[in-house]
């Protein structure tokens, strides 16, 4: 008997309709963990890395981790494992809320989606049972209707998993939308779910999870939470504030990305699209995922006006790439454009850094205006933009390719604010070195969540860092991928490892799943699965060559602000990533590291 995991994959073949449980590799889930780990290891092993990611031979991979709805903390997350349609890596899009959660009480700890059904279907477990039925008339609904529609089809109780028009419309950046608001967000992982004619995964479990020894796993979880509620960023900050307490800190740091990473990272208007703005003038309350003791979610009221509207968020990513990063500063446009990625499933990140390279190819001449006629600090084109692009509308036909393909077609692929076609989240690199070093070698392309060193070169968690050094950053950046990669791969949240570290996750992992393996080899296995998305991603095309920045950001000096001067010097930084990950000079790595992992 297996503790914490519950054993059981389901898959389920579109193509033909066949649905099949299976007993979980236990081999693998003691090497990989669970959700993004080992979702990792069974796309690797089952999907060529050449695969077109919108052919049906891609699999959708939805995986939970043995920590998954238990009283660990903030236990609520699972994975999507896919191949990404926005850039072609390896995805591992990860979300909270509660979907992951009942899956593991309907028994199951992921579901293996292959082939490609001939008409909208949409799936429904309950329990040990499961069956596609016809989703037709759910085709074309928001995810906020799909929802209520599905909910009350099946189980007032029951989770959704939904993809909204943007999935539909095959948009190279949709989402996968839980419980309303939650995401799996990033690498197009919604396009993938609609290229297969699946609207939705309908969730209702009433069993439990068994854990192997209950009154030490009990310990572990307290000892978790009580750091969790002690510390002034989770304990305080965030549930005050939300993630957007990070604006008027990084725009004080000086790496608060202005105009597409063009100008001084400093925002003069922050203050107007602050947590702290939020807080007084639109927060209803905030909001917690299964299991949360932080509550960093933000419920949020437009009560009147011409953006008049409600829902969830924005979260700091949002808020900063339709603020800032459009010289925006009205926070009810903001929040309006953020609903709307939500109801129709879009990926903020990427909507808001297309629309700032399109304007910045517009102010350039490189766009003609009579194709579009795009203007920084207009609210209110950015709310007409993304409704466009979930339908493909006029010009949002362009903007759903993601901002890569869009200035590539105009002849500028350099104003693109990507790594590995993947357009880059809320912190100018160029004011911290480590946060740069992690953008160029994130394994789904530009990513904050693959090692947030914001932590430490910002906020000075565990340590405070210099931000603008670039000695000790790879070392103290692999230990942050290889511990994030335990994190995501446990099922719990991200945000936890502010205030815990890998001797509280260990012995939450240890106590519940049985598995007495020592602190460092936990952190191995962190390493394990970054290691085998590397060779995935080496399989499917990618080299050092992509392990690079934005030219903006290599050679344009900051113009402004406390980093003024500076670029990210990546070439000081890459080859000493590279000896300490054991990978050779071109960033293979050698075939004794991978007989250390177990990967040879």
């Amino acid at each position: 008997m297996m503790f914490g995991w519950q054993g059981k994959i389901l898959r389920v073949n579109l193509s033909d309709g066949s649905i099949k449980p299976e007993a979980l590799n236990e081999e693998w889930a003691h090497q990989f963990i669970g959700a993004r780990g080992l979702g990792t290891k069974y796309f690797f092993e089952e999907v060529d890395p050449q695969v077109d990611p919108l052919s049906p031979k891609n699999k959708l991979i939805f995986m939970t981790g043995p920590l998954t709805g238990t009283f660990a903390s903030s236990a609520g997350r699972f994975n999507v494992v896919t191949k990404g349609p926005l850039n072609g890596t390896i995805a591992a899009s990860n979300s909270g809320g509660y979907w992951g959660a009942e899956l593991k009480y309907a028994g199951w700890d992921g579901i293996i989606i292959e082939g490609r059904a001939d008409r909208p279907v949409y799936l429904y477990i309950y329990n040990d049972q499961a069956e596609l039925r016809c989703a037709e008339e759910l085709w074309g609904k928001n995810v906020f209707e799909t929802t209520d529609m599905l909910k009350e089809a099946t189980d007032e109780e029951a989770k959704v998993a939904c993809i909204g028009p943007a999935g539909e419309n095959l948009v190279k950046f949709a989402c996968i939308m839980n419980e309303y608001h939650r995401a799996a967000g990033r690498s197009g992982v919604g396009a993938v779910m609609g290229s297969k004619n699946l609207k939705a995964i309908v969730v209702r479990g009433t069993g439990s999870i068994k854990v192997d020894n209950p009154a030490a796993f009990m310990q572990a979880c307290h000892d978790a939470r009580k750091k969790l509620r002690e510390h002034e960023v989770t304990g305080e900050g965030l549930g005050a504030y939300g993630t957007n307490i990070l604006v008027n800190i990084l725009n004080e740091h000086g790496g608060l990305p202005v105009k597409n990473f063009s100008e001084a990272a400093v925002f003069p208007n922050a203050e107007k699209i602050s947590g702290e703005y939020h807080a007084e003038k639109y927060l209803v309350r905030n909001k917690g995922c299964f299991g949360c003791t932080i509550a960093c979610g933000r419920v949020t009221n437009i009560p009147q006006g011409r953006f008049k509207s409600s829902g969830e968020g924005p979260e700091y990513e949002a808020t900063w790439t339709f603020g800032s990063n459009l010289a925006i500063d009205d926070f009810e446009a903001i929040c309006k454009a953020n609903f709307l990625c939500n109801e129709l499933g879009l990926d903020p990140i990427t909507m808001g850094g297309t629309i700032s390279c399109a304007t910045e190819l517009v102010q350039r001449g490189i766009i003609p205006r009579t194709v579009a006629d795009l203007r920084w600090g207009d609210g209110a084109m950015l709310v007409d933009l993304v409704r466009k692009t979930a339908y493909r509308e006029g010009f949002g036909d362009e903007l759903a390719e993601g901002s890569y393909r869009l200035a590539e077609k105009y002849g500028h692929p350099e104003f693109s604010m990507t790594v590995k076609k993947q357009e880059l989240p809320a912190y100018d690199p160029r004011g911290l070195q480590g946060i740069g070093l992690n953008y160029a070698t994130s394994n789904r392309g530009g990513c904050h969540v693959r090692g947030y060193m914001t932590s430490p070169e910002v906020l000075g968690l565990p340590e405070r860092v210099d931000p603008d050094a670039t000695e000790g950053k790879p070392a103290l950046l692999k230990t942050f991928q290889d511990l994030t990669a335990l994190c995501d791969s446990a099922g719990i949240c991200l945000f936890t490892t502010f205030a815990i570290g890998l001797p509280e996750i260990a012995a939450q992992l240890r106590t519940a799943t049985g598995l007495n393996i020592s602190d460092d080899e936990y952190l191995l296995a962190g390493e394990r699965i970054w290691n085998l998305e590397r060779l995935f991603n080496l399989k499917a095309g990618f080299s050092k060559k992509d392990d690079t920045l934005p030219p903006r950001l290599l050679k344009d000096p900051m113009p402004g602000g406390p980093h003024k001067g500076r670029v990210v010097e990546l070439d000081k930084m890459l080859p000493e990533y590279y000896r300490l990950r054991g990978w050779n000079e071109e960033g293979v790595p050698t075939q004794e590291r991978l007989q250390q992992l177990g990967l040879a």
